[in-house]
């Protein structure tokens, strides 16, 4: 375990005096996903890492930035426990800090939360050098703006994370998937009519012209739904895995990668998408399927971010209106007024 909290409060202090930025580098795992390209300084955080503290009869565990998220998982499963949010590991280079400005979940995320929903406090260097604490480890402990779960999804734009505390879930006691056959348009409809049932559905997912379920939970509750509802019981079940991981074949093929995130019954807005990930809610589609119909331009077709790929220059978030950009532009002026932390990173004009 080793704490490297007052090193980043140096660093920060002299970059900000000096004019200078600085990038957050965790496990670099995800520096050509989301945001856009940065070009600052590197300001390497894999050196402050540990379990500063673990409760599992609290439910709650706090860990340095630095925390590989597989040695998190791994502590967590001890105790038969995980974090419900699934989110990717990236082959083990994923960090809690990296993982948690990302806002990354997996398939199970309709059902168990995102990160975000598990963050319940943490401790960030803001950009005027300032040690900060935000929540507690408690559900219930914000008053105002809650800023820890502000961080999830700025990408590092908002502060230093130096200790994060999640909640974390027992392991579900059995679990099992079923697959049936049917092309995409169906396939959100079926997902959806299952989805509004009140059985141990905790994944849905659509991928090369069939339909994944997963049930979990009680043995009991998942034999009788798998019983119930038929299809093909999977014995290798690594698709989910592919799924948080972003594995799959379709996607590792593709040049880059759109998400778009909408209402899971909206009907396809644009043909052949690569995956349907929870119940149809987020969709992904190559650079290659889009081409010449951009999905930035269109407009009741929910968010459209590009994920991997393209032109890193350019802004690849969800347009705002702006009304949002001034919030945002608010919020960054409030925790890093010189613009020290992941300039152009999120936004090029943050």
């Amino acid at each position: 375990m080793t704490d490297l909290s007052d090193e980043f409060r140096a660093a920060v202090e002299t970059a900000g005096r000096a004019g200078n930025t600085l990038y957050l580098q965790g496990g670099d795992s995800k520096r050509h996903l989301l945001g856009r390209q940065c070009e600052a300084e590197p300001l390497a955080l894999l050196g402050h890492q540990g379990i500063v503290d673990y409760q599992p009869e609290e439910l709650f565990i706090t860990a340095r930035c630095g925390t590989r998220l597989t040695d998190l998982a791994q502590t967590l499963a001890e105790h038969e426990q995980l974090l419900a949010c699934e989110s990717p590991d990236f082959s083990g280079a994923a960090t809690v800090g990296g993982t948690v400005a990302s806002n990354l979940s997996g398939p199970g995320r309709p059902w168990s939360g995102a990160i975000r929903d598990l963050v319940l406090g943490l401790k960030l260097i803001n950009g005027k050098a300032e040690l900060l604490q935000f929540g507690g480890t408690v559900m219930k402990n914000v008053a105002g703006y809650d800023v820890s779960r502000l961080q999830a999804g700025a990408l590092g734009a908002l502060g230093l994370l130096t200790e994060i505390t999640l909640k974390v879930s027992p392991a579900p006691e059995a679990e099992t998937t079923l697959s049936y056959e049917m092309p995409a348009a169906a396939a959100i409809t079926f997902m959806n009519q299952r989805a509004g049932t009140p059985k141990p559905l905790t994944a849905a997912a659509w991928y090369q012209g069939r339909v994944y379920l997963r049930l979990s939970g009680a043995e009991a509750a998942v034999r009788h739904t798998a019983q119930l509802w038929g299809g093909e019981e999977e014995t290798q079940t690594e698709v989910w895995t592919q799924i948080r991981e972003l594995t799959l074949p379709d996607l590792t093929r593709a040049s880059g990668l759109w998400r778009q995130s909408c209402a899971a019954t909206t009907a396809l807005t644009h043909p052949s998408p690569l995956l349907l990930n929870w119940c149809g809610a987020q969709r992904w589609y190559s650079h290659e399927t889009l081409a010449g119909n951009l999905p930035v331009t269109d407009s009741g077709s929910g968010h459209w971010t590009n994920f991997s790929g393209g032109d890193r220059l350019a802004d690849t978030g969800p347009q705002l209106d702006p009304v949002q950009i001034r919030l945002h532009r608010n919020l960054k002026q409030a925790m890093d007024p010189l613009g020290v932390f992941n300039p152009g990173r999120l936004y090029s004009w943050m």
